[in-house]
């Protein structure tokens, strides 16, 4: 409620990453600590499941307690965050403000950190996410990719393109972490042939520069199920992200009848079959990006086959299958050691 009435009031100084008194981190470390107490308590608990972010004292709690810790890391591991972002910040300055990751305090490392450390088993989305906790060299317990889902009840209607400009959508936070001047700069460089609309919150009240904003179509926030319609109005979804843990949008756009295009640093690789229902890129490739989309705005046959194998394999992205992964983890977990 705090964080509902003080964006509606703009206070922003109240909803400030890690100081502010309803930030995201405040909210998560409170609950943190409420869970914590509930399971000093408990008679019954066998495992507590958290997340990134949000687990230190429960698991503090659970491990006093000899108590089985799950850990879902939904993100990219900070260590390799970090490093994308500051060789961004050194090749893009202009978008440097927009890349979040290079605030965090080092206490909230730290915390990370440790959350790792206490963890009996690890739970990442994408086998990109996976690979990046590999790449840390911290010492970790066994990690498992269960990806998400995407409502099948939401799958729309395929795609039929019709002659004309390619419509094209971006949908995320207009941050460079998800590459969107590589992104910025393809379109540009082929506006009779592309149209772009962009679905995000600015995180910087300068990058991206009002300018390129109004060459293009600039949507701040939608419902979920208003983004949903809008996607069924395009033809391709351009995530050209740094890093990405999952990338929800990706699974969506195939859910209704879109081509994606996304780097291989996202769950792209899990989701398309490169060629087939999607195309995979470089991250930091404008180029990449452009060719996808000349191919795909020429070859209308080949749009159209690509958006009907999207939305067919999209079928298989169900929330029932992660769930049924997760619970029979949950249930290895409390009754059996997990060896990787």
């Amino acid at each position: 409620m705090g964080r509902q009435l003080a964006a509606q009031l703009g206070l922003n100084s109240l909803t400030r990453e890690e100081n502010g008194v309803f930030s995201i981190d405040a909210v998560y470390l409170t609950l943190d600590r409420r869970v914590s107490r509930r399971i000093a308590n408990s008679r019954r608990a066998k495992a507590v499941y958290a997340y990134d972010g949000g687990a230190l004292a429960s698991f503090r709690a659970a491990r006093a307690r000899g108590i089985r810790c799950m850990y879902e890391h939904p993100i990219v591991h900070w260590r390799i965050v970090r490093q994308y972002q500051l060789e961004e910040a050194e090749l893009s300055p202009e978008w440097a403000p927009t890349l979040g990751a290079l605030r965090d305090s080092e206490q909230k490392l730290r915390r990370k950190d440790e959350e790792l450390a206490l963890a009996d088993v690890i739970i990442t989305p994408s086998s990109f996410a996976r690979e990046s906790l590999t790449a840390s060299k911290a010492k970790l317990a066994p990690v498992y990719v269960i990806p998400y889902g995407t409502p099948i009840d939401d799958v729309g209607p395929a795609r039929r393109s019709a002659e004309g400009k390619l419509r094209v959508l971006f949908v995320g936070a207009l941050t460079q972490a998800k590459g969107l001047g590589y992104l910025l700069q393809a379109a540009d460089r082929l506006t009779p042939e592309v149209s772009l609309t962009l679905i995000g919150r600015r995180v910087s009240p300068t990058v991206p520069r009002a300018a390129a904003l109004e060459r293009h179509r600039w949507i701040a926030s939608l419902s979920h199920a208003d983004l949903l319609h809008e996607m069924r109005q395009h033809d391709v979804l351009v995530l050209p992200s740094l890093h990405e843990g999952f990338g929800l949008v990706l699974a969506e756009a195939m859910g209704q009848g879109l081509v994606v295009i996304a780097t291989r640093h996202t769950a792209a690789p899990d989701l398309v079959s490169d060629g087939v229902d999607g195309f995979l890129v470089p991250i930091r490739s404008a180029v990449a990006i452009e060719e996808k989309l000349v191919l795909l705005h020429c070859d209308r046959m080949r749009l159209r086959a690509m958006q009907q194998a999207a939305q067919e394999k999209a079928r298989s992205f169900t929330w029932e299958n992660y769930r049924q992964r997760l619970v029979k983890l949950a249930r290895e977990v409390i009754g059996n050691p997990v060896t990787a």
